[in-house]
């Protein structure tokens, strides 16, 4: 995890506890990894964090073409 990245602990309160059914106390004596793989997501692809879309930001930059045929 990167500086000022924080996780969604609301988002895993409510995969843990209300869609697993995990107690609070079990809940918390996991780490974000476990209850991930508890929830069978460890194979999804990870999310694109702010450092990776800032390098697809500078690898393609936005380029102004200027207004589209039609538009005012």
């Amino acid at each position: 995890m990167t500086k000022g990245q924080a996780f969604d602990w609301p988002g895993l309160m409510r995969l843990g506890i209300g869609r697993i059914g995990l107690r609070p106390a079990e809940f918390w004596a996991l780490t974000p990894y476990e209850l991930i793989v508890m929830a069978g997501l460890d194979h999804q692809p990870a999310p694109c964090l702010r450092s990776r879309l800032e390098e697809l930001a500078l690898a393609f930059p936005d380029v102004d073409k200027g207004p589209c045929e039609g538009e005012m």
